[in-house]
């Protein structure tokens, strides 16, 4: 019997496998879909001593063999496109397709590590709730954050939930995390990268360098779209991964 072709979905920071609500409404019947809460966040929040992306990387590793799932097209937002990248990097041959949808595969430079321990000392100062109250709107593009007010609440609504130590842990394993550009060079499988024109976390030139990387590659560029682009502009968002799994799978 043919194995299921399946999707692995991983959120971005201080966020949860709730966020992928709307990008899988509609999702083809077909496909097998695994989406999970990285460590520390949405229910998974128990017990957590590494955040690093290489922990996270295990987690989604061992929760797919537990599900029985030997190779995925794995689709990241964000950190979880960071988590994906330390996936591929340690299991390529488990990879059948990799989709970043507002990630990288440069480290942090040195300007951005300040930011997040700027931002690691405001939550130990004031807390998660007063930081979310700053954190999420920006990541929308200017035009979308009105127009999708409920949406940047519930944004805020998740991390709020998060925990302290999460949000400062993966901060902070973030910042450390290394340059995965040679995982892209060595691709044997086919890659996506999805950015926001207006994305004030991963600038658009960032995206335009990694895009020529992979051997097989697609890249989809959106404007007025900040780092949300599976809220921003989810259509399209579904549209380019479902084009790469159709490739992953020779479909």
């Amino acid at each position: 019997m043919p194995t299921q072709p399946t999707l692995v979905f991983l959120h971005g920071f201080a966020e949860s496998r709730e966020i992928w609500s709307d990008l899988l409404h509609g999702f083809p019947a077909h496909y097998r879909v695994l989406s999970l809460n990285l460590l520390g966040h949405g229910t998974n929040i128990h017990d957590v001593r590494d955040y690093s992306m290489e922990a996270q990387a295990r987690y989604v590793a061992e929760k797919m063999q537990a599900a029985g799932i030997e190779k995925a097209v794995l689709v990241g937002h964000s950190m979880g496109g960071y988590v994906a990248l330390a996936f591929a990097e340690r299991w390529p041959e488990r990879v059948a397709g990799l989709a970043l949808i507002n990630s990288s595969a440069y480290a942090d430079n040195e300007e951005k590590k300040a930011a997040r321990a700027k931002n690691v000392a405001f939550v130990e100062r004031h807390g998660v709730e007063k930081f979310m109250e700053s954190f999420i709107r920006p990541l929308f593009a200017p035009a979308n954050r009105e127009t999708l007010a409920a949406r940047r609440e519930f944004l805020e609504e998740i991390g709020k939930a998060t925990p302290a130590e999460t949000i400062i842990g993966g901060m902070q394993a973030m910042a450390a995390r290394p340059d995965r550009t040679k995982v892209l060079r060595e691709a044997r499988f086919p890659v996506l990268l999805v950015a926001g024109k207006e994305d004030v976390a991963v600038p658009l030139e960032q995206s335009v360098a990694l895009a020529p990387l992979a051997p097989v590659a697609h890249a989809l560029f959106l404007a007025d779209v900040g780092h949300l682009a599976y809220y921003e502009r989810p259509a399209e968002t579904r549209r380019a991964v479902l084009e790469l799994a159709a490739g992953a799978f020779g479909e």
